[in-house]
């Protein structure tokens, strides 16, 4: 998305306002400011991740206005926040990995293809697609687990005796002891395949939007370092959510079988087994036909909207906080 000033020598100006690229970056600060703010990002963006995956392991279209009057009269607002301590525990990690290889990877690509002679919206959106796939995939090291435990407490029964899971640290217990460590990377490829494209796709469409707009304006690139804080963030929020409704669209059937791949399970002679992805494909077409593949794209789509928007605002504003002093 963003190249270091060196391109300029190169002939390509492919900057968005105040280039902050990752040697600039003092990294003990980036990962301390990064794991504070989008913790903050992350809890208030949950309760739509939890509207969203009990949609997907619903057998039946329910409504996010109806799900969510359930939830706030069977649970209160506590049911919005099932599983929230454990994904706040792997925010952690898989941020602090996610943002490395976005900006070591953006960085080497950016520069690679500039010297290949692209042009400044093709080598942006190539550096973008391979640093939102790399970083993806190096989230999901951490995410995976995390996400099956934080899925099966979100649609976990409020009252139901004996409870399944107590907490996090039960289920991460049980699932071990039942599945092994397989058990707690259920999902993995097709994870992979959820997220690394999904990455890929809103990286490429909002370094593309972000173009888009300022060529829109008809600001020159003097006028784009110029302008002020303020105008920069609503650029960069209507860019976040264009590439949010592009990338929900494109892989949300994915993310439905993803979800009830790490939450769902068969009954063979009273023994739980998990469902393959064959399986999984099935029965969503049995109950909704390919409708059912996009349960939950009003949540996600928000989510992804408000998060992205959130995300790309504070990660810039996180850049910032985080630049060496000019003097060391």
């Amino acid at each position: 998305m963003k190249l270091s000033a060196s391109e300029d020598d190169l002939g390509s100006d492919i900057h968005v306002p105040a280039d902050i690229d990752w040697h600039m970056l003092d990294k003990s600060k980036f990962f301390f400011l990064g794991a504070a703010l989008f913790s903050g990002v992350s809890a208030g963006l949950y309760p739509a991740m939890v509207l969203k995956t009990r949609q997907q392991v619903s057998s039946t279209q329910i409504s996010c206005f109806k799900m969510s009057f359930s939830i706030m009269r069977c649970e209160g607002l506590r049911g919005f926040y099932r599983g929230f301590g454990t994904t706040l525990m792997g925010t952690i990690p898989a941020r602090a990995l996610y943002m490395g290889a976005l900006e070591v990877t953006k960085t080497s690509v950016g520069s690679s293809t500039v010297r290949l002679g692209f042009s400044d919206t093709t080598a942006t959106a190539i550096a973008s697609a391979a640093a939102g796939l790399s970083s993806a995939m190096a989230a999901q090291l951490v995410w995976t687990p995390i996400d099956v435990v934080s899925q099966r407490l979100m649609v976990q029964a409020p009252n139901a005796s004996p409870c399944r899971y107590k907490n996090g640290l039960d289920a991460f217990r049980k699932i071990l002891f039942a599945d092994g460590f397989k058990g707690l990377y259920r999902g993995f490829g097709i994870s992979m395949l959820t997220y690394a494209p999904s990455n890929a796709v809103w990286w490429a469409s909002y370094s593309v939007a972000n173009k888009l707009i300022y060529g829109g304006l008809g600001w020159s690139d003097n006028i784009r370092r110029s302008e002020s804080k303020a105008t920069a963030v609503a650029v960069q929020g209507l860019s976040a959510a264009m590439a949010s409704g592009v990338s929900a669209l494109i892989t949300t059937p994915l993310d439905t079988i993803k979800t009830r791949l790490q939450v769902l399970d068969k009954e063979e002679n009273g023994v739980r087994k998990p469902l393959t992805m064959l399986q999984t494909v099935r029965n969503l077409v049995k109950e909704s036909g390919l409708a059912a593949c996009y349960r939950g794209l009003g949540p996600r789509w928000a989510s992804m909207s408000l998060s992205a928007t959130t995300m790309i605002t504070t990660y810039e504003l996180l850049k910032r906080l985080s630049t060496k002093n000019q003097e060391s």
